[in-house]
């Protein structure tokens, strides 16, 4: 594997800043990615940023198929070079931003459900979980690289200052997994903070389940978008046209004292009082 710094200055190509492009610069350490993220040889990959192939060449080799995402342009011709070098006929490159991607479309295509792997840019990691949550269906289940503050966000215990709304998504829809520690030193440009890899294996069953997983993302969001406000005065300065006293009526028939606040209720009371505010018909959202 030739080093990614020679590599891109070969070839006068610059790592944008704005796409946060780190490579990776240790093929050992890709090959261990691979090996811990237990690809099958049936699996289909969706790869995030595909970057310069250092993860696409190895799950080439492992899996049936790779659809390798990848917007950089630049990057996109060396890729190609890379995987026309490996004599691999499986892979398929997708030039566009993940985030424009139909998922779902893509699954249904293929006719089942796919693998997800990726080292998230920090800019849109929060965006593109969010997308995977909503297109579970095709997805098994993520093996993602995330910078450590975001992994130990997805990862809060209820009840700790790092608890939000992706923990909450998340771990309503998933089961979470770390897999492994990163050092900022495994990557050019080497980014300021080490990562984490995480496992999330999206649940086919969820009990309690919402009625309408949509509006409970609405809720949990109303939740924490004034988190230092109680969560009568959190729902009441949110978007889900309510006042103080109808969100304390309704938090009150969830059996949840309106003087809480977000980082107080577990992933079951969110659903609970979800499927409480979906209940009440005097409301109209």
């Amino acid at each position: 594997m030739t080093s990614p710094r020679i590599l891109l200055a070969a070839h006068q190509i610059r790592p944008k800043k704005q796409l946060g492009q780190n490579f990776i610069v240790d093929p050992a350490f890709a090959e261990m990615i691979v090996q811990r993220a237990g690809i099958l040889p049936e699996d289909i990959i969706l790869e995030i940023g595909a970057g310069l192939g250092a993860l696409t060449i190895p799950l080439a080799r492992k899996a049936k198929k790779i659809f390798a995402v990848e917007r950089d342009r630049q990057i996109i011709g060396l890729l190609n070079t890379k995987i026309l070098a490996g004599n691999l006929s499986n892979v398929s490159i997708i030039e566009q931003d993940i985030l424009s991607i139909d998922i779902e479309a893509l699954a249904g295509d293929i006719g089942r459900k796919m693998v997800v792997i990726g080292n998230l840019p920090y800019n849109i990691s929060s965006q593109i979980l969010v997308q995977l949550i909503r297109s579970r269906n095709a997805v098994n289940r993520a093996v993602l690289m995330f910078q450590k503050e975001l992994a130990q966000r997805i990862t809060a215990k209820l009840g700790s200052k790092d608890y939000g709304r992706l923990s909450v998504m998340l771990q309503y829809s998933s089961d979470i997994k770390k897999l492994v520690d990163v050092k900022a030193s495994l990557f050019y440009p080497k980014p300021k903070v080490d990562s984490e890899i995480l496992e999330l294996k999206f649940k086919t069953e969820i009990d309690p389940k919402a009625i309408d997983e949509t509006f409970l993302f609405k809720v949990i969001k109303a939740g924490f978008g004034n988190r230092r406000k109680t969560l009568k005065n959190a729902l009441a300065a949110s978007e889900l046209n309510m006042d103080a006293n109808t969100a304390k009526i309704v938090l009150e028939e969830a059996g949840i004292d309106p003087i809480r606040r977000a980082e107080t209720l577990s992933v079951e009371e969110f659903v609970k009082l979800g499927n409480s505010l979906i209940n009440r018909e005097s409301l109209a959202f």
